[in-house]
């Protein structure tokens, strides 16, 4: 199939993210990936470009892909979609089922603003195991049933072949911002909250509840079976390169539970409060 001719837009804009690359690269900021579009069918007051699957497939293989290769980026991840699981399959397929297309992707970035949809991030990898899975945003608000919100909703993509959970913000001021695009942000997006005018530090419940995956789920971690008995109870564990293992464990209910994690016929009980999230790290056997 012939490649259709070049606007001049497409290419000016796949020229945009070279630029960008090297200009990170520059100030000795290493880019190791990027997404072809944030949200791409979400139209908002900030920067918006609407792509449909088709598009975002012929942009990727005929502009950004080659584009990147030319200038020496092909190491950089490139990936498709970065919007919400709900459309996360039927969105990838395009791009995927297309040869030169996929050549040049590396993975998925998805959210979680419609619904939980854990099994079509599963899909997605059942159908194409040779691509990535990547969580790039969720603003979750700094209270304690965002706390939980989160933790379930790491362990259940982690769970589901999900690589890593990015949350957004880290960091915002007393008024949730800066935004240039007007208002701040209507959830309070943030883990942490850094006051501008007294320089104080606020660290929100969600802050501790990430530490509980990012502190002993370490990176170069591999995934490994582990399952729940208990309604009550959901958790996901990883071995670590060092040989430990860590468990990460969230309570759903909103009461005192006992439980027991068992590994290799011996258990460890403990006592999780309600809506609790703890991680248990077991030394090498």
């Amino acid at each position: 199939m012939r490649k259709p001719r070049a606007s001049g837009r497409e290419t000016a804009w796949a020229d945009y993210f070279v630029k960008y690359i090297r200009a990170y690269d520059a100030e000795g900021i290493k880019m190791w990936g990027l997404t072809v579009q944030n949200e791409a069918l979400a139209t908002q007051v900030w920067e918006s470009c609407v792509f449909t699957a088709e598009e975002e497939r012929d942009f990727v293989k005929n502009f950004l892909g080659p584009a990147l290769h030319q200038a020496g980026l092909a190491g950089v991840k490139l990936m498709i979609w970065d919007h919400n699981r709900g459309l996360i399959y039927q969105r990838v397929q395009a791009a995927y089922e297309d040869q030169e297309a996929s050549q040049y992707i590396w993975g998925t970035a998805f959210h979680w603003y419609t619904g939980d949809h854990f099994d079509n991030v599963r899909m997605v990898h059942d159908a194409f195991p040779g691509k990535h899975l990547l969580y790039t945003e969720g603003g979750i608000g700094g209270t304690c049933p965002a706390a939980q919100r989160l933790a379930k909703n790491v362990i259940m993509d982690l769970n589901n072949w999900t690589e890593g959970w990015a949350v957004w913000n880290l960091i915002l001021d007393q008024e949730n911002g800066p935004r240039h695009a007007g208002g701040t942000s209507a959830r309070g997006s943030t883990i942490v909250n850094a006051d501008t005018t007294t320089g104080k530090i606020t660290y929100n419940p969600p802050h501790y509840v990430l530490g509980q995956f990012s502190r002993f789920i370490r990176p170069g971690a591999k995934h490994i079976a582990c399952t729940s008995s208990s309604d009550d109870f959901i958790a996901t564990a990883a071995l670590n390169p060092a040989g430990t293992v860590a468990v990460v464990v969230c309570n759903l209910a909103a009461r005192d539970t006992f439980l027991r994690v068992w590994r290799r016929g011996q258990f460890v009980k403990y006592q999780c409060p309600p809506n609790g999230t703890i991680t248990f790290v077991f030394q090498p056997i």
